[in-house]
C-alpha cells in the first residue's frame, strides 16, 4: 500500500472513531473527494457505518450531468453503500463562485444527515487563511475551517493536496479535473497556482503546513476568548437589548463578540468589522454620539444606558 493512500485512511478512520450510523461524503469527482471516499468506504468496515454519497450537479458546464454521474458510480465502486446526484441552479449575488459554494452548501445540508464529510485538504485551509488575510476579517476569518462544525467534517484537513492524488494513483482512479481550477478569473485558482507557489520559493517552503499551524492556534485562541464572551453575554442580555454598564468594563474584544451574537441572533446580515466597532464605540468611546446604522436598514441606537436595535424611521 502506498504512504499516501495509507495517510488519508489513518486520517478518515482516526476521524470516524466515536460515530454511529450513516456518514455521507460529498464527492465531486476530484482526487480530493475520491480518496475521501475510498477511505471513509474503508473505515466504514471496520465501525459498521452505512456510508452514501452526494454528487452536487451545479448545472455550469456542458456535460455536467455526466460528470456527475460518473462520480456518484466512482463512489459506489470504492465501496460507498449508495449514491445520488443532487441537480442545482445556481443564482445567487456574489459571482458564480460565490453562487455556486452557497448553493452546493444548501443542497448538501438538505440531503445529508447529521454529518457530511467534505475533502478539504491542508492546501485548501492555507488557501482560507489567505483569503481571510487579504480581506482583513479578523481571526475568525483567519482561523480557516474547522475539522468539525456540524453538520460538516473535514478529516483531511491535515493532509497534503498531493497525498490524495497519489491515493487515487494508488487505487487505479483517474479523478475529473474540473476546468474552472484552472481558470484564473476565480480568486482561489491564482492563490492556488500564482501566490502559494511564489510563498513557498520566496520562504524555503512549508508554507501550506505553516499556515494551517496558525490557524488551528487561532482558533484555539478564538473559541477560548467566545467561551468568555459567552458568559459576558448572559450578564448584559436584557429585554432584548444589553446592558452598557455590564459591558463597558470588559476588553473590547469581549465586547465585540457580545455584540456580534446580540446582532446575529437579531437577524441583521452581513456584519462587518467595521459594523461591530461602529457599535462598540457607542459603548468604549460615547460621547453622546447617534445610533449606528448596520445592513438591513436597521439602526442601534444607546439610551438609558443600554444598547437597543430598532428599525429607523424612514425620511420623506
Amino acid at each position: 500500500m502506498s504512504e499516501s493512500l495509507a495517510l488519508v485512511r489513518r486520517r478518515v478512520r482516526e476521524f470516524l472513531d466515536g460515530v454511529e450510523g450513516e456518514v455521507c461524503v460529498a464527492v465531486s469527482g476530484g482526487a480530493d473527494s475520491l480518496a475521501l471516499a475510498e477511505a471513509t468506504a474503508y473505515a466504514a468496515k471496520r465501525f459498521t457505518l452505512r456510508t452514501r454519497a452526494l454528487v452536487v450537479d451545479h448545472g455550469l458546464q456542458d456535460g455536467s450531468d455526466a460528470v456527475a454521474k460518473k462520480a456518484a458510480e466512482t463512489a459506489v465502486n470504492l465501496g460507498i453503500d449508495t449514491a445520488e446526484v443532487l441537480t442545482v441552479d445556481v443564482t445567487g449575488p456574489g459571482g458564480p463562485e460565490a453562487a455556486a459554494r452557497k448553493t452546493r452548501y444548501a443542497a448538501l445540508r438538505a440531503a445529508g444527515g447529521d454529518l457530511v464529510l467534505l475533502g478539504h485538504t491542508l492546501d485548501d485551509q492555507a488557501e482560507t487563511v489567505l483569503l481571510g488575510l487579504g480581506r482583513g476579517s479578523g481571526p475568525r476569518s483567519v482561523s480557516g475551517m474547522r475539522p468539525l462544525d456540524p453538520p460538516w467534517g473535514r478529516p483531511l484537513l491535515a493532509v497534503p493536496r498531493t497525498a490524495t492524488v497519489e491515493a487515487c494513483a494508488a487505487l487505479g482512479v483517474e479523478p475529473w479535473t474540473d476546468p474552472h481550477n484552472a481558470d484564473p478569473r476565480f480568486t482561489r485558482v491564482r492563490l492556488r497556482t500564482e501566490v502559494m507557489p511564489l510563498l513557498e520559493d520566496v520562504l524555503a517552503g512549508g508554507v501550506a503546513a505553516a499556515l494551517a499551524r496558525t490557524a488551528a492556534q487561532l482558533r484555539e485562541d478564538t473559541e477560548a476568548l467566545d467561551t468568555l464572551a459567552a458568559d459576558l453575554f448572559t450578564r448584559a442580555a436584557v429585554d432584548g437589548g444589553l446592558d452598557v454598564t455590564v459591558l463597558a468594563s470588559a476588553p473590547p474584544a469581549l465586547r465585540r463578540r457580545v455584540i456580534r451574537r446580540w446582532l446575529l441572533d437579531s437577524g441583521v446580515p452581513e456584519l462587518t468589522d467595521a459594523h461591530l466597532r461602529g457599535v462598540d464605540a457607542l459603548i468604549g468611546r460615547w460621547r453622546g454620539q447617534g445610533g449606528v446604522w448596520l445592513p438591513g436598514h436597521l439602526e442601534v441606537r444607546r439610551a438609558h444606558g443600554r444598547l437597543k436595535l430598532s428599525e429607523p424611521v424612514p425620511t420623506t
